[in-house]
């Protein structure tokens, strides 16, 4: 039978060679060094995994991370999920240069549950102990461990082990783990084969729950892979989630190459980003203040890439000790929803600048000004509810966006995002393709405000012109929206709105198009031109000779033209091809009644009916068939109705 698991993770932290592994063990008995190396050189070089178990049986997970300034990368890796740490400080060293980066990073990963120990006290006499907690206490003074307890510990002769395991059970009593999210992840900290089994993964959970049989996407690469089985601390479960220390075995990745870095997502979540936004905090650690598009080496989740900065406050900087909104452009996809925590370091990796909390994880590229950009980004900051929903569609490419979506964008279960999206007027429902989707009462008037604006300045410059084509429309708009969404878009618009929508013309109800002074006078010239030709008009280069037009206003020739056929005077034939009204008339007239006596017509019978040339003869019996009067049966036609028109 599985134990009972707490969800919660315990984490080390400190300097090198401060007794963290040892630490665990005299509380635990569980080596966590399981590298060869490590065991021969003495020092922890990768990440090392244990249980506490809780006076009630159940277990929280321990990950032991590396001290050495070599090995922060997997430091980081580990750190992304720690919900308590013990940070440990030997008595004999006192703080050293990576107990001061520890605690950086701690305090950028928003830890606030700690414990310091202070360990080897059995090779310190008490002054040397005051002393070294009065500098575990300055060190720690505007961090988020400020205040947490300090205890003295001999792992050799276990002095203080009962004080800190009673420690642990009282920062644990009552925890409530990280807030569920809607969909469930894994950062890979680890991948290998286990003979007869295939691939394992292990990792700090993060959201909701994974269980046996689920289908997870590879991120970022997006490969899909299912759960054979899963194991906590050892165990069989049928289901984990949440601040777990998780082990998945997997069908379908052995050709995947998974890796540290890697995730393991609900497949809802069906992409990586390369371009996030921020609440970045520079550390005094980083000496200098950072610049806007400075290269760095970030750092989320198990996750390791080069980054670009750009800082989105006016003086394009965050000093140190400062904090401000910044924009993170990656060379590597990563996976970062909001709410995740990240650390920077310099981009040789040898010093940790600073982090902060993601905010929108999908950016765009911000243009000047920036204000407004910065107000949203405010708002996903400081708020919660409609608010921040609004603010973060507000801030996507794309017009709207389905609640599934935002709710996995918000990393808020998907029952909390529908609710904030009921909230009108704030936010405008829309059919979006195959579901339905939300944007802000903001973006919805601003496009209905462009799309008037853009049919008015149409109209205008091309009064002949029936209207804008729906897709001319689409690709000016300053928002994402797909062609197969912006149909029922338009429709919407078109509801609350002066917009009418004629197959995929757009116009204004207003706009009519009517032939007046030169365009009416060339009107009447090409209606009396048509007219004389009757069955066998000229083409529209050839009517543009006959009226002396230029060539270059040919397009002017079409507009009236087109204005024309609307207004029933002309019939569009084919292509450049027009008939006079009583033209086109006529020859439906002699087309139906011959075929009321007789079962079908060829083209010669027809153009002989018309004295016109088999050319022409073709091209009206092509538009009597598209128009539906007749119906082509080998060469010849037939009535597709008795009716007469």
């Amino acid at each position: 039978m599985a134990s009972p698991v707490t969800h919660a993770i315990i984490g080390t932290a400190g300097h090198i060679d401060h007794g963290k592994t040892a630490l665990i063990k005299a509380l635990t008995g569980q080596d966590t060094d399981r590298l060869k190396e490590e065991k021969e050189r003495g020092i922890s070089i990768d990440l090392g995994f244990a249980y506490f178990t809780l006076p009630d049986g159940s277990r929280a997970g321990i990950v032991d991370v590396p001290g050495h300034e070599r090995f922060i990368r997997n430091m980081l890796a580990g750190a992304h999920g720690i919900d308590l740490v013990l940070f440990t400080v030997a008595a004999d060293d006192g703080v050293m240069p990576q107990t001061e980066e520890h605690l950086d990073i701690l305090h950028l990963l928003g830890t606030r549950r700690g414990i310091f120990v202070i360990t080897k006290a059995d090779l310190a006499d008490s002054p040397r102990l005051r002393e070294v907690r009065d500098e575990i206490e300055l060190l720690a003074d505007g961090s988020t461990l400020a205040g947490a307890p300090i205890i003295e510990v001999s792992s050799t002769t276990g002095l203080g082990l009962d004080k800190l395991r009673a420690e642990i059970v009282r920062q644990l009593d009552g925890f409530q783990a990280r807030r569920a999210t809607g969909v469930f992840r894994l950062p890979l900290d680890r991948a290998f084969v286990i003979k007869g089994h295939g691939i394992v993964v292990t990792g700090t959970a993060m959201g909701a729950e994974v269980r046996v049989g689920d289908k997870l996407r590879v991120l970022p690469s997006g490969n899909e892979v299912r759960v054979r089985s899963i194991q906590v601390h050892s165990d069989s479960v049928e289901s984990a989630g949440l601040c777990q220390r998780v082990a998945l075995n997997l069908t379908g990745a052995e050709k995947l190459g998974l890796a540290r870095g890697d995730v393991l997502a609900d497949e809802r979540l069906d992409s990586a980003t390369a371009r996030f936004d921020a609440w970045m905090e520079i550390r005094p650690a980083a000496k200098r203040a950072l610049k806007s598009n400075t290269r760095v080496r970030l750092f989320i989740g198990t996750a390791e890439t080069i980054a670009r900065v750009i800082v989105l406050d006016d003086a394009g900087v965050i000093a140190p000790k400062a904090a401000g909104f910044a924009q993170l452009v990656t060379e590597d996809p990563v996976v970062a929803l909001s709410g995740d925590r990240f650390v920077i370091r310099d981009e040789t990796n040898s010093r940790t600048l600073g982090g902060g909390v993601v905010l929108n994880p999908f950016g765009r590229r911000v243009r000047k000004p920036v204000e407004a950009y910065r107000a949203n980004l405010r708002l996903l900051k400081d708020a919660s509810g409609g608010d921040a929903l609004e603010a973060l569609i507000n801030l996507q490419e794309g017009f709207a966006l389905g609640a599934i979506r935002i709710s996995t964008l918000m990393n808020i279960p998907i029952a909390e995002a529908e609710d904030a999206l009921g909230e009108a007027p704030r936010f405008v429902r829309l059919s979006i393709g195959d579901e339905e989707g939300f944007t802000t009462r903001t973006r919805w008037d601003a496009l209905k405000r462009f799309a008037l604006d853009a049919l008015a300045t149409h109209h205008q410059a091309e009064p002949l012109s029936p209207g804008l084509e729906m897709e001319a429309l689409r690709s000016r708009i300053p928002y994402e929206i797909g062609a197969r969404a912006f149909r029922p878009i338009v429709d919407h618009l078109s509801r609350e709105s002066e917009i009418v929508r004629e197959e995929s013309v757009l116009r204004l109800k207003s706009h009519r198009v009517q032939l007046g002074g030169e365009a009416e006078t060339l009107g009447a010239s090409i209606e009396a031109a048509l007219t004389r030709a009757e069955f066998q008009p000229p083409e529209l280069k050839q009517l543009a000779d006959a009226l002396k037009i230029p060539a270059g206003q040919l397009a002017h020739l079409r507009a009236v033209m087109l204005a024309m056929e609307r207004e029933g005077r002309v019939v569009k034939i084919a292509t450049d091809l027009y008939f006079s009204r009583a033209a086109a008339d006529s020859a439906r007239n002699r087309l139906v009644e011959y075929l009321n006596t007789n079962p079908k017509i060829t083209a010669a019978t027809f153009r002989d009916l018309l004295g016109a040339s088999r050319k022409f003869a073709i091209a009206i019996l092509d538009h009597f068939d598209h128009i539906g009067v007749t119906t082509r049966v080998g060469d010849a036609r037939r009535l597709r109705s008795r009716n007469q028109p």
